[in-house]
């Protein structure tokens, strides 16, 4: 009775589940995982990223987006529930992030064609593997 009691014996018993809440293989998604991961490692690893100055109309403006943030923090520290004093901080800061991002330089390392098709062979069909193991099984 005691293999009854536990459901082990009872062919009514729910059916343990796969990836994501659904009956797909579980094996299929942590195989896609690591491909993925192993892919998306190594795209990563042939990317260099590199800054330029920030300029504008041919002149260093880093100086310039500071001004709204530090004017905001000088409005914040007269007045801690200034709203102009926040929209001047977070904008500022805002602009600085952006001023950042704009300014990356990203390329991709020369590589051979086989190596950049293994890349994007582990990285696809991993992708591929989660999203079927996901999927339900009939």
């Amino acid at each position: 009775m005691a293999l009854d009691e536990t459901g082990l014996g009872n062919p009514s018993a729910p059916k343990p589940r796969g990836a994501g809440g659904t009956p797909g293989g579980l094996g299929e998604f942590f195989t896609g995982l690591a491909m993925a991961i192993g892919g998306g490692y190594v795209l990563l690893q042939q990317v260099t990223v590199s800054s330029g100055y920030w300029q504008l109309w041919g002149y260093n403006a880093f100086g310039l987006s500071l001004l709204p943030l530090l004017i905001g923090i000088a409005l914040l520290f007269f007045d801690g529930r200034s709203k102009l004093g926040w929209l001047l901080t977070a904008g500022g800061a805002l602009i600085i992030l952006l001023g950042i991002i704009t300014n990356l330089t990203i390329f991709f390392r020369p590589t051979s064609l086989f190596n950049t098709l293994v890349i994007l062979a582990l990285l696809a069909g991993g992708l591929g593997l989660i999203a079927r193991s996901l999927r339900t099984k009939a």
